[in-house]
């Protein structure tokens, strides 16, 4: 029980935290300079998120064609920025990696 308490007692602290940065602050007080440094944190968090991802899938950077997520990956990327559309990549990227996957065995 003791365990449970801590772990509640620590998501509560990060979830305050959070809370009070988007609760207790003005956006319009911050900086131009920070407000624009803001709009690109989406995707430098979603770059750090799928980046390893497609470039280490055995934990050492593979830019070879042996590795099935880069070519894969690269067309989800062009068609999101082509469709603009949530599921289009998933519906182009996913089919192509079972694909490659498969033919390079």
């Amino acid at each position: 029980m003791n365990t449970w308490l801590i772990i509640a007692g620590v998501a509560l602290t990060t979830f305050l935290l959070r809370a009070s940065f988007i609760v207790f602050a003005d956006p319009q007080r911050f900086p131009p300079a920070f407000r624009r440094a803001l709009a690109y944190v989406p995707p430098a968090v979603l770059a750090a998120i799928v980046a390893p991802g497609l470039l280490l899938p055995q934990g050492v950077l593979d830019f070879t064609l042996a590795n099935a997520r880069l070519p894969a990956g690269l067309l989800a990327m062009a068609v999101a920025a082509r469709v603009r559309h949530p599921l289009a990549p998933i519906a182009a990227g996913l089919p192509a990696l079972w694909l490659l996957q498969w033919l390079l065995g």
